[in-house]
């Protein structure tokens, strides 16, 4: 999938990915970050809803990356002082740069199962020692048919723990309704040297 593809999914109105607000996994974890100068990363940032919720919160170092232009303008528009540097509009695999925390939000499902190790590989490159990997995985059966593309939280603790020191691997219990029983909530760590 290319940019053109992204593109004219959100043209069509086809973004069947978008809760219309941030998602409370993701929310309940940063409510509990007290560094709002943390180096932030948002890939596949889709709405923003999540980025601007940071931003809300007072973080002042939120990045987001899509490779399709239209949902970073959705972002300008509703979050008006969000920095045009921090708007990135590119391919996540071609990101440089280093963070302290990156949050997974519909992004890994998008991505074609083929492309697993190389995502855990580039969010390993793109952390600072010590930075964090945090967010929901689906956990429907992967099939051919997608994106989304689910999977197993078995087959991505075993993934990731080639990588990451593995802080947090469990079901998510304050998933929205219609997720419900299907999201799994991570908190993987770069270790630190």
């Amino acid at each position: 999938m290319n940019e053109f593809y992204w593109q004219e999914r959100w043209e069509k109105g086809l973004t069947g990915w978008d809760i219309g607000y941030p998602s409370p996994p993701i929310t309940e974890y940063v409510d509990q970050l007290l560094d709002k100068f943390k180096t932030i990363l948002i890939p596949g940032v889709g709405n923003g809803y999540e980025a601007c919720y940071l931003k809300e919160a007072g973080f002042k170092n939120v990045h987001v990356i899509d490779i399709a232009r239209e949902p970073l303008e959705h972002i300008k528009t509703r979050c008006p002082d969000f920095e045009d540097s921090h708007l990135i509009h590119g391919d996540f695999f071609k990101l440089e740069g280093y963070y302290d925390l990156i949050l997974e939000q519909t992004f890994f499902c998008a991505l074609d199962p083929k492309q697993r190790n190389d995502y855990r590989d580039k969010i390993y490159e793109l952390l600072v020692p010590g930075g964090k990997l945090a967010g929901v995985w689906f956990t429907f059966p992967l099939t051919e048919k997608g994106p989304p593309f689910g999977g197993d939280p078995n087959e991505y603790i075993n993934m990731f723990s080639d990588k990451f020191d593995i802080k947090v691997a469990e079901p998510c219990y304050n998933s929205i309704k219609p997720r419900l029983g299907n999201e799994f909530f991570m908190i993987l760590q770069r270790p630190a040297h």
